[in-house]
C-alpha cells in the first residue's frame, strides 16, 4: 500500500519543481473542470472541488487559472472541448495491475496512446473489471515529519476514523474510508501538520512485490503513462521498497 503512494507523492514532488509544471497545471485545471461540472462551482459545497482546488494552491497554480477552469466546469465559459473522465485497466510486466486515470477531450487518441506506451514497455490493456477489483477507492492524506509528533498523528487520525497509518522517517500515509475522509482531514488540520498530498485514490487491496530490475522496469512503465497529456494518475499494485525509489529518482 505505501510503496505505490509514495511514488505518487514523490512525482507530485519533482513535478513542482521540473519543467512538468505546465503539464501538472493542465492536469489541476482539468480536475477543477471536471469537479466544477459534477458538483458546482462552490468549494464549500463540492468536496472534490474542493480538494482540486487546494492541491492547485500547493502547487502554486495562479488563481486566474483557478478560476478559469471552474468557470469552464460550470459552463460559463463556452467554446472549450468537452472532457470526459474514464479509468481504463492495464497491465504492465510481470502482471503487476495497473488502473490508468484520464481526463481527455478525444478518447480515440486517449486510447490508442495507452495502447503504443503500453506496448513498447511490455504491458497490455485490461478487459474491462480484470484490475479495478484489486483496488479500493479510500482517502488519502500525506504529511511530511518535519519534527512532528508521529505518535500524536496516529492517535488523532485513528480517532477520527482513519483506517491505517503507515509511518516511515520521510512520510506519514494516512488512509480512510471517503465517509470518514473529511474528517480525519479536519482533525489532522488542527495539528498544524504540513499536508504533502491530500487526495482520493485507488489503493490496492494487496501488493505485488518484484526484484529490484523488474520493479525500476514497471515503474518505468509508470513514468511513461503518466506523461502522456491525457493522463491524470496511474495507480498499481507494486510495492516498491524505499531503496528502489532512491535508485530511480537518482537515475
Amino acid at each position: 500500500m505505501s510503496g505505490h503512494s509514495k511514488w505518487s507523492t514523490i512525482k507530485h514532488k519533482k513535478a513542482a519543481t521540473d519543467a512538468k509544471r505546465g503539464k501538472m497545471f493542465t492536469q489541476l485545471a482539468r480536475e477543477i473542470t471536471i469537479a466544477a461540472r459534477e458538483g458546482g462551482g462552490n468549494p464549500e459545497a463540492n468536496f472534490r472541488l474542493r480538494l482540486a482546488i487546494d492541491k492547485a494552491r500547493a502547487a502554486n497554480m495562479p488563481k486566474e487559472n483557478i478560476e478559469r477552469a471552474i468557470k469552464r466546469g460550470t459552463g460559463e465559459i463556452k467554446g472549450e472541448g468537452e472532457l470526459s473522465e474514464v479509468m481504463y485497466e492495464a497491465y504492465a510486466p510481470n502482471g503487476v495491475a495497473l488502473l490508468i486515470q484520464t481526463l481527455t477531450d478525444n478518447p480515440n487518441r486517449c486510447v490508442a496512446e495507452l495502447r503504443h506506451v503500453l506496448s513498447r514497455q511490455g504491458g497490455r490493456m485490461a478487459e474491462a473489471g480484470a484490475v479495478a477489483w484489486q483496488f479500493e477507492r479510500k482517502g488519502y492524506i500525506a504529511i511530511t515529519p518535519d519534527g512532528a509528533d508521529a505518535e500524536r498523528i496516529f492517535e488523532v487520525a485513528v480517532e477520527a476514523g482513519a483506517d491505517d497509518v503507515v509511518i516511515s522517517d520521510d512520510l506519514i500515509e494516512v488512509f480512510s474510508s471517503l465517509e470518514t475522509f473529511q474528517e480525519v482531514r479536519q482533525a489532522l488540520e488542527t495539528l498544524g501538520v504540513r499536508f504533502e498530498q491530500v487526495e482520493i485514490s485507488m489503493v490496492p487491496k494487496s501488493t505485488i512485490q518484484l526484484g529490484e530490475q523488474e520493479t525500476m522496469r514497471v515503474m518505468g512503465v509508470i513514468n511513461a503513462l503518466e506523461d502522456l497529456d491525457d493522463v491524470q494518475q496511474v495507480y498499481s499494485n507494486l510495492d516498491i521498497s524505499d531503496e528502489v525509489m532512491a535508485k530511480f529518482e537518482a537515475a
